[in-house]
This record gives structure tokens, C-alpha cells and sequence, in this order.
């Protein structure tokens, strides 16, 4: 069952001019998608960024059609959509500025795993890209990691196909809307990763996969990540972009590197040579880097009681991090539904107390 408000927030993204930045900063002034198309247009036109063009837009009826169309598609279809102030809104693009405020998904694996990292490369891969693709997918087949890349031409394609043959649920993000899958030739293997992932787009039916869309697609795929890895890639291309958005996001990035001279992975040595990606070889390297423990020796107890004197919101933190092991700071602010500072200051308070470890890039582990 749908919410009755998801209509407006179908149309918020569906009005000319009113991009991702601009729909948040209105949704946070208003309270609600609902309220800005309601909004008294006086006080609409004094919001920062908006003015009497944009305020109109929103008066128009246009929207209100093309988000109807769309909701008797995401019905039939029974895709799952997600509004940026929803819980299960993927945790790790709050903090991008420019993260989607509306998501499309079709597939049975959470957007808020514990560990999620993008697999990218070239297009046209070399015979030792796909050689380790295969490897690196195989290897962590036994750990409770997610795949996510762009379900495109060459490594993108293979992380997918490997993912499936080997058990590993795997996300694929696309630059258009999910009546349909570009390449074509990928359609096979769209289908399959439904049941095991899933495909996820911030663009609505009936929109093409246009040369723009796609370093749009980009920063979800470097956004809803722990970490990046780019196996092959020239200086130039899909890949590249990426990896520099994962840098503006303050993500890790990791490059395999490639021979001196090698076209096809100039781009990952220029990565690691000029500090904008880590050297990995192996999937080993990336679980040292990470500071990821191997799933088989992360056995934990279920059996667990919390200590006396902890407020609701102090025993909410440990419930968390009892059930879910590590712990992203923005998950726990997520689940929580308390604020980053306040989450912040409790965790603070918690280590002091010995009842809470924290670990590198704000992870946080109970030591109950």
C-alpha cells in the first residue's frame, strides 16, 4: 500500500527548474511535498532560490498529470520508491548534497545494508579485468557485502554476472527509468538480479538513457557506497567521474593497478600515483583497508543484555549495534530518528562508559 502523499512527492521531482538541492531546501522550509504545492504563494516566492517563475510552476496542473502517470506504473509494477526524508532512503547519501530526493527500486535487497561497496571499470575490458572481476567477486561470495555498479558494457556487466553466478546480491543503478534496460543486451541479467538485488533509478518512466543521465547515475552509485573500486579505466570516461565524486563525498576509493604503458588502465594509475585511490590486488586488501572483519570470524552471541541505568534513546544505540554489528553513524541516526549531533554526543558518552567501541570512517561496534 502506497502512501496518499506519494503523489506530491512524485511531482515535487516532476516541475521544470526545481532540481534535487532546491526540492530539499523547499521540503525542509514547508515540512512536506504535500505542503510546498499547498504553500500560500507570497511565502513561496521569499524561499531562497525559488522566485515568482519557479513558485508558479508549482501551481500548474502539468505536474499533477505526469505524477499520476507514474503512479499507475510504480502500482502495476509494485516497485518500491523512496523519498529522501523516508527511513529506508539509502543512510548514505544524506550527507551528498546533491543525492536524489526521489528513488525508483525494483528488487529484494535492502539500500541500507551493513556493507555495500561499487564495482566500475571500462567498457572494454582487457583479459586480466575480466580475470580478476571473476576472482574479486568470488572471494567475498562468503562475506555479507553488497555489489553495486551501473549494470553497463564491460566490468559493470561482469560485476553483475559474477555477483549472480556467485550467490553475492548486487544493485544496478541505471540512467533511466526502469520501463526499460539499457543496453538491451543486459536485460537477462536485469531480470535475474531482481531476485538477488536489485535495479534502482532516480528517473521516472518513459525516460531515455541519455548521455546526460549518466554522471547522474554516477553519483548514486559513489554515494550509496562504503567504498569504490575501479578495476580498469582510461584517464577519461565513466569510471573517472565516479571516482572524483566518491572523493567530493569523502569516500574510499581504491584502484587496481595496471603495466606501465597500458591504455586501458592509465586512469587507475593516475588514481593511486596522485592520492585519489588506495592500491588494492586482491579482495584481502580491501578488507585490511576497510578495517572489515571476515564474516566467519564475526560470529556473535545473540544472547545479550543491556546495562541498568541507560535512557530510551542511549538503549535504542545498543539495540542497534547488538543486532547489527558495525554500525554507520548515519544509520544509527536513521534508525534512531535522532539527530546527528544528539546521536553524537550519546555515542560520546557510551565509550566513556566502555558500553560503545568506535572504529575508522564512524563505525561503531557494542561492547555489551
Amino acid at each position: 500500500m502506497y502512501p496518499k502523499d506519494l503523489i506530491f512527492k512524485i511531482g515535487l521531482t516532476m516541475v521544470d527548474g526545481i532540481g534535487d538541492v532546491l526540492a530539499k531546501h523547499l521540503v525542509n522550509h514547508c515540512g512536506s511535498a504535500e505542503a510546498v504545492f499547498k504553500e500560500n504563494k507570497r511565502f513561496l516566492e521569499k524561499i531562497h532560490g525559488l522566485g515568482k517563475i519557479k513558485s508558479a510552476l508549482l501551481n500548474t496542473k502539468e505536474w499533477m498529470k505526469r505524477a499520476e502517470e507514474e503512479l499507475k506504473f510504480i502500482e502495476k509494477n509494485k516497485l518500491d520508491v523512496y523519498f529522501f526524508t523516508d527511513t529506508d532512503y539509502p543512510f548514505r547519501l544524506h550527507h551528498c548534497h546533491d543525492s536524489p530526493v526521489l528513488l525508483y527500486y525494483d528488487g529484494n535487497t535492502k539500500l541500507n545494508s551493513d556493507k555495500i561497496i561499487g564495482v566500475i571499470g571500462t567498457r572494454s575490458p582487457s583479459e586480466n579485468g575480466k580475470r580478476f572481476t571473476q576472482t574479486f567477486i568470488e572471494d567475498l561470495q562468503h562475506e555479507d557485502i553488497v555489489v553495486v555498479s551501473g549494470l553497463a558494457y564491460g566490468i559493470d556487466g561482469l560485476v553483475h554476472e559474477a555477483c549472480i553466478n556467485a550467490g553475492v546480491k548486487t544493485i544496478g543503478v541505471l540512467g533511466h527509468g526502469l520501463d526499460r534496460i539499457y543496453p538491451y543486451q543486459n536485460a537477462h541479467l536485469a531480470k535475474r538480479m531482481k531476485n538477488q538485488g536489485g535495479i534502482l533509478t532516480e528517473f521516472s518512466s518513459k525516460t531515455n538513457p541519455d548521455r546526460e543521465n549518466f554522471p547522474k547515475r554516477n553519483r548514486i552509485v559513489a554515494g550509496m557506497c562504503d567504498a569504490i573500486i575501479v578495476i580498469e579505466s582510461k584517464t577519461e570516461g565513466g569510471s573517472m567521474i565516479t571516482a572524483s565524486i566518491a572523493n567530493s563525498y569523502n569516500k574510499d576509493v581504491f584502484a587496481v593497478p595496471g603495466k606501465p604503458g597500458d591504455e586501458k588502465s592509465t586512469g587507475c594509475n593516475f588514481l593511486i600515483k596522485s592520492n585519489k585511490a588506495g592500491l588494492i590486488e586482491n579482495f584481502s586488501d580491501l578488507i585490511h583497508h576497510m578495517n572489515w572483519e571476515p564474516r566467519k570470524n564475526n560470529k556473535k552471541n545473540n544472547q545479550f543484555s543491556l546495562p541498568i541505568n541507560l535512557s530510551d534513546d542511549e538503549k535504542c544505540i545498543i539495540n542497534v549495534l547488538n543486532k547489527n554489528g558495525k554500525t554507520h553513524i548515519n544509520q544509527l541516526v536513521s534508525i534512531c530518528s535522532m539527530p546527528v549531533s544528539k546521536i553524537s554526543a550519546l555515542l560520546m558518552d557510551l565509550e566513556l562508559d566502555n558500553h560503545v567501541i568506535s572504529h575508522p570512517g564512524k563505525f561503531f561496534t557494542s561492547s555489551t
